[in-house]
């Protein structure tokens, strides 16, 4: 079968993806109640008895609101940081100390033939962190929650088969937007969120020959909307000669209230 992948929800209101391997299944993040994650995955067929294990990318509560209920009734073991553990402790409850795994940034483990690597992103938790999967030479990235995209960010994930990317706001509709001037600022900085302009500018040099697919992600629900992501980031391709035809177009959506379909990485 290969490696293949669904969002289960993505965006403010709670982040979630399970990627599943030819032996093994894990999901990343649990940002909605242990509940609507059941729901969730309900609707693609798989249950929280099939994973194997839960990697967390940083502590805010869209990405770990779930986190200690989901993983207790299910008995997964928890994957972070040692910065992110701390950080985390006081939200998700008693953790049994044999399903806490410390997992350093940069560290790679290995669950049956799929290989799972953690790199750096700025953001403001205490040590955020993106995964990469590979299985049998297919590569899937997730990349949400960037401030920018570092050349560490983009050495990590380039030459991705599928990239799961933030495109979080326009910039002009946050600037215009209801929220106070220093969640403006916190959004708009390098520790902030990605806007539709800088995903489509990182694209430039992220999409290679080997890119199939790219889903916009974490989109803002006040000052987003997946039309005018996918429009602002094509529009950048386009005006830097990369054309596609309707049928070939790489460019995908997530949801924040659904999951995406099951995505096979080897897909053409």
């Amino acid at each position: 079968m290969g490696l293949r992948f669904t969002v289960l929800g993505s965006g403010s209101t709670g982040n979630a993806t399970i990627v599943q391997g030819n032996e093994k299944t894990v999901i990343v993040d649990a940002g909605m109640s242990a509940k609507k994650l059941d729901e969730l995955m309900r609707e693609r067929g798989v249950t929280g008895h099939q994973l194997d294990a839960l990697f967390v990318t940083h502590e805010h509560s869209d990405h770990i609101k779930g986190l200690g209920a989901f993983a207790r009734k299910y008995e997964l073991p928890i994957y972070a940081n040692e910065a992110t553990w701390a950080a985390m402790e006081r939200h998700v409850g008693n953790i049994a100390p044999e399903k806490r795994v410390f997992m350093e940034t940069g560290e790679e483990v290995t669950f049956g033939s799929m290989a799972i690597q953690s790199y750096p992103i700025s953001h403001d938790a205490a040590e955020p962190v993106g995964y990469c999967f590979v299985e049998n030479g297919e590569k899937l990235s997730l990349a949400t929650d960037l401030g920018y995209v570092s050349e560490k960010v983009k050495r990590h994930i380039i030459d991705s088969d599928v990239l799961v990317l933030e495109a979080n706001h326009d910039t002009e509709m946050l600037r215009m937007g209801r929220y106070p001037w220093n969640t403006k600022r916190r959004i708009l900085s390098d520790v902030g969120h990605l806007s539709n302009v800088a995903a489509g500018e990182a694209l430039l040099e992220l999409m290679t020959d080997r890119t199939k697919r790219v889903y916009l992600a974490h989109l803002s629900l006040d000052h987003n909307m997946m039309d005018l992501a996918m429009l602002t980031v094509n529009s950048i391709l386009e005006d830097n000669g990369i054309f596609y035809k309707k049928e070939e177009h790489p460019l995908r959506a997530t949801y924040h209230d659904k999951p995406t379909p099951w995505d096979e990485v080897k897909r053409k």
